[in-house]
């Protein structure tokens, strides 16, 4: 737990000055639940204090959405696969989808890229829910690798408005996420929700693709 906390001065954090721009949230995610018998993460701040939360019952090829909490256990983001999709596809609500679905909006869509060239960068594409022709252009794309935890989420500039960073000597379970205010953290962590769906552990080889995408 001493290693998961980041109470310790993080090196890439500077203090904000008056004539600068709103500084980058850093988090610490921890790809445990600390609910017994709960599969999640759990996510603190700079500070080391608990800023979200995601608590599932069920097992990961199980699930079909999965909630995002903050610190107190209020839903902010419903994270859902979508259904009858020719790749793994999942769309990011805002508040609790099942509980108030009259309320909640789809705010993100988040697809796999797929591709033959080994060298393409992009792993997957994020495009904002606002319109069947806004759907139809990459807003933002993920590059890099969730697996070893070394992944940006970059806009049409190429500038990155969130990071995955291998946090040291801890293992891939625990693992920084850098969110830039244009984005924001709570939907940068609804980003790694998805891309942990889609690239977790057994879940980035193209027979396991496969095998995900007929089941649906």
């Amino acid at each position: 737990m001493a290693k998961v906390h980041p109470n310790a001065a993080d090196p890439e954090r500077r203090p904000p000055q008056d004539d600068q721009e709103e500084p980058p949230t850093v988090l610490t995610v921890w790809r445990k639940s600390l609910l017994f018998n709960c599969h999640g993460f759990t996510v603190f701040d700079a500070r080391g204090d608990l800023a979200f939360r995601v608590d599932c019952y069920a097992a990961s090829r199980c699930r079909a959405e999965v909630v995002l909490m903050d610190f107190a256990g209020k839903p902010l983001l419903t994270v859902r696969r979508k259904r009858l999709s020719l790749t793994e596809h999942w769309v990011i609500y805002d508040g609790d989808a099942a509980a108030e679905p009259a309320k909640s909006r789809p705010l993100l869509s988040v697809r796999r890229h797929v591709s033959l060239r080994a060298s393409n960068k992009a792993v997957a594409h994020v495009t904002p829910h606002t319109s069947a022709a806004a759907a139809s252009t990459a807003e933002y794309v993920v590059e890099g690798s969730y697996g070893r935890r070394a992944c940006a989420v970059r806009d049409a500039r190429g500038d990155a408005v969130a990071e995955v960073r291998r946090k040291e000597s801890v293992g891939d379970d625990v693992f920084r996420l850098v969110a830039d205010p244009r984005l924001g953290a709570p939907l940068a962590m609804g980003l790694v929700i998805a891309l942990d769906e889609m690239f977790g552990a057994g879940r980035g080889s193209a027979r396991s693709l496969l095998r995900r995408t007929w089941s649906v």
